[in-house]
């Protein structure tokens, strides 16, 4: 198991590779100056041209390709161009904020989606089941950016229970733990419903049931255990899709995370901070990856044989 692990873990490298590649090439294809833009177009030619040296831009892209790569190899993800900072620096400052809304809004989805597939599954083509389906299918097509000043305006703006914006208290991070896992929990219970059918008409059910165990016993030890394999898959999947979506969250609640930092990077043409920014969510990507398949073998022992 651990061998087929660690290949696992080395067919994800090419993927980082070339998810930085073609950030890098795209960023520098976008027309604009990034020297100029800090600056002012009124700065003269030799403070501009002595900047860009100093940054490192005025070498050959392939060159500051190599470069890059080459610092990234000694833990060196480059100079900010906008903060005047190091680029891993600003990174270990903003990565917790967007782990700890990803690792939440994951909570809010997994709270809410387990019991209503689980549910869903076994009042099959009831009344309840057929309003879950329909709150799941609107989760599924209300976005984000829809959802978030919604909740705003409801809840921190009219009824003043939440704050708007920022971070620093739990109360900071109701709003777009929401936001981000009400999609994802309606994608969840769905799956949740599906994979439940599945197992609740296996035969080691009906013999469960026969012996004579309790219900709660029969689908949530023994079903539900069964049923998590696909759902792990699902989450794995989807932690990606939560972090691409953390970037639009935090930007409506001004949460100081990574998203948030991205954009402003792209905003600014901080090439450097692009690409760090990038690296650093394509690596939280392939670790949460990882993580599903040791958690693969825990669910299932089957897996480890």
């Amino acid at each position: 198991m651990l061998r087929a692990l660690l290949h696992r873990l080395l067919y994800t490298l090419p993927v980082i590779w070339l998810v930085v590649s073609v950030v890098f090439l795209l960023i520098h294809l976008v027309p604009g100056d990034p020297i100029l833009q800090m600056l002012g177009e009124g700065a003269p030619a030799a403070d501009v041209q002595a900047v860009r040296h100093s940054y490192g831009l005025d070498m050959p892209l392939g060159q500051q390709y190599l470069h890059y790569w080459k610092g990234v190899l000694y833990g060196d993800l480059g100079p900010s161009l906008r903060f005047n900072q190091g680029v891993g620096k600003l990174i270990a400052q903003r990565y917790p904020y967007t782990l700890q809304l990803t690792l939440a809004s994951l909570f809010v989805a997994i709270v809410l989606s387990i019991p209503a597939g689980v549910r869903s599954a076994r009042r099959r083509d009831r009344w309840d089941d057929r309003v879950l389906s329909v709150v799941s299918l609107f989760g599924l097509s209300f976005p984000n950016f829809a959802l978030g000043p919604i909740l705003i305006l409801l809840l921190a703006i009219k009824l003043g229970w939440l704050p708007v914006s920022g971070a620093g208290t739990w109360a900071h991070l109701v709003l777009p733990a929401i936001t981000m896992g009400s999609a994802l929990a309606a994608i969840l219970t769905r799956m949740v419903r599906t994979s439940m059918l599945e197992e609740l008409s296996q035969d080691y059910i009906r013999t469960a049931r026969a012996k004579g165990l309790p219900e709660r016993t029969v689908v949530y030890r023994h079903a539900l255990r069964n049923a998590m394999i696909p759902i792990l898959t699902v989450v794995g999947l989807q932690f990606g899709a939560l972090l691409a979506g953390a970037i639009v969250t935090e930007t409506i609640f001004s949460w100081p995370g990574i998203g948030r930092l991205t954009i402003q990077a792209i905003g600014n043409r901080d090439y450097y901070l692009v690409q760090g920014c990038i690296l650093a969510i394509g690596l939280t990507y392939v670790a949460v990856n990882f993580l599903t398949d040791l958690l693969y073998s825990v669910v299932n022992p089957r897996i480890r044989q």
